[in-house]
């Protein structure tokens, strides 16, 4: 197995090697660090200015390791499990500090959680593991929207004279992203379904 990810010329296609130590699996590392620094600055702090600027690295660090990845050939298989569990932990995680900190409804963190706790059962009565489907387009849009959705909630919090304003944009954007939350879960929900039931028949078919 390769440790470290060479860069490679743009225009071939994307292929996941078995690498651990490139640039876009340090960024998720990134993003998992977050979550934690994120939790104490808003609760134990009250820190919410600063709590934005570790959603908005957050935010960032979600696309441009994806772009890294794609751009210079350091797509791994390490990556392609981890990145999409460092995105559901961020979004989980921080939906729970603001309900804790009373800036959401536990409604928001239920509507988050439900679809999830379904494709998780599902996936392990199937492949108990990962399934290595790929990331869909609504899926990706998804987590674009929460991650934008809920810094700009969290600015509301703050005097900036747009609290209101701030307020109305971050539910709208946060409504769309939902949305998008329960499209992409019915989405995962029959393709884990499609594989699981392949895979049985393909077992059975050897045995």
């Amino acid at each position: 197995m390769k440790f470290i990810g060479a860069g490679a010329r743009p225009g071939r296609p994307q292929v996941d090697h078995d690498l651990v130590f490139t640039i876009p699996n340090l960024l998720t590392v990134v993003r998992f660090m977050g979550v934690p620094l994120f939790m104490w600055l808003v609760l134990a702090q009250k820190e919410y200015g600063a709590g934005v600027i570790v959603l908005a690295v957050m935010a960032g660090t979600d696309w441009i390791d994806g772009y890294i990845a794609r751009r210079f050939d350091q797509a791994s298989k390490l990556g392609r499990v981890l990145d999409p569990i460092a995105d559901r932990l961020a979004l989980l995680a921080v939906a729970f500090t603001l309900v804790i900190a009373g800036v959401v409804h536990w409604l928001y963190l239920a509507a988050l959680v439900v679809p999830d706790a379904v494709l998780l059962a599902l996936t392990l009565s199937f492949f108990h593991g990962h399934p290595d489907l790929p990331v869909s387009v609504v899926g990706k849009v998804r987590t674009g929207l929460l991650l934008l959705g809920t810094p700009l909630l969290v600015l509301s919090r703050l005097d900036t004279g747009a609290s209101d304003q701030l307020f109305a944009a971050a539910w709208v954007v946060l409504g769309l992203g939902l949305i998008g939350h329960w499209i992409a879960a019915c989405n995962y929900f029959w393709a884990i379904l499609r594989k699981g039931r392949e895979l049985k028949q393909h077992d059975g078919g050897n045995g």
